[in-house]
């Protein structure tokens, strides 16, 4: 990640402690990096850089004696300058405070180069836990009904992973041919942490129709193992998957900036917990290390809310 290579000390042996220490993905180390340049900029703001474009402002000049100089106060003014100069969401100061409590806790705790930690006190912004959206049962049937001819075994198989096993994109892509033993998957999660997905019979009938195809390509030697390939031969790409997504996503009338790949997953954990799969069981199968994460694919439509009242005994009792 050439961003993160050149951050600037102490940034970047922060970003590389959570790599190689706590696992965390590239991906996720490089959205800590953005979250934390933006309070570097803050910092330069503050000291006088007002007359450039925020996101061009440099940070190479701030130094870990900008860093002690910082309390809780001036953090205050940033969550501040996040809401109201930059116009960010409760959601996204949260995941921002979140990255800098995370950098000051490391700076004082792992490797002692701040006497105290500013951020020790900060309090987490409440965030209303947003319902996510997903396909209705009849829905996803349709979606599977609209896979077109061309490269049908391909896109039939991939929806029904999707919608059965739960799994992420970037799982979904990374499928090897070796990693199918039997009815079971083994997908590498978040931070290179591996899981056994067991596969249900629509996900074992998509494969035995896609395989034979699958075989028939001559794929470049790098991709000789991946499972799904695009029509070029090579391993498919996530934006190709997204792409497929968002073309049967409107052959149905929906909005596919709405109902995305992730909302497939949503889909899956939602009609798995309502068909009385425990929720620490689904858990499991959708590889999050907290519960909490999962208990948010735990909704109850309002169909089901209606359907409850409506079964009070007292709802069929005459007015006298």
């Amino acid at each position: 990640m050439e961003s993160i290579k050149y951050a600037p000390e102490p940034m970047r042996s922060f970003l590389i402690y959570l790599e190689s220490i706590q696992g965390k993905s590239r991906k996720t180390a490089l959205e800590y990096f953005y979250d934390l340049r933006c309070f570097y900029r803050f910092l330069n703001l503050q000291a006088g850089a007002s007359d450039r474009d925020f996101n061009l402002i440099e940070i190479d000049n701030i130094t870990i004696d900008n860093l002690r100089a910082v309390d809780l106060n001036l953090i205050y003014e940033y969550a501040n300058f996040l809401n109201h100069d930059l116009g960010n969401s409760p959601r996204t100061r949260a995941r921002k405070l979140s990255a800098l409590k995370s950098y000051f806790k490391y700076l004082h705790t792992k490797v002692k180069l701040l006497d105290e930690n500013p951020a020790a006190d900060l309090d987490t912004i409440k965030i209303e836990k947003q319902l996510p959206k997903h396909f209705t049962l009849e829905d996803s049937i349709h979606l599977l009904d609209s896979v077109d001819k061309r490269n049908y075994e391909r896109d039939y198989c991939i929806l029904t992973l999707f919608l059965n096993c739960g799994m992420r994109l970037a799982e979904l892509v990374s499928i090897n041919l070796t990693d199918i033993r039997g009815d079971s998957l083994v997908v590498m999660g978040k931070g290179g942490k591996e899981r056994t997905i067991y596969l249900n019979q629509a996900c074992i009938d998509a494969l035995e129709a896609y395989l034979p195809v699958r075989r028939k390509m001559s794929p470049e030697f790098k991709d000789r193992n991946a499972l799904f390939l695009s029509e070029r031969c090579a391993r498919i790409s996530r934006r190709t998957v997204q792409y497929t997504v968002e073309k049967y996503v409107k052959k149905l009338g929906l909005d596919s900036h709405k109902y995305t790949t992730h909302k497939l997953r949503h889909t899956a954990a939602t009609l798995m917990h309502q068909s009385g799969v425990d929720i620490r069981v689904l858990q499991e199968i959708l590889g999050h290390k907290q519960l909490s994460t999962t208990e948010i694919y735990t909704h109850i439509d309002n169909n089901e809310l209606r359907s409850a009242v409506a079964k009070n005994p007292l709802n069929t009792k005459n007015k006298s």
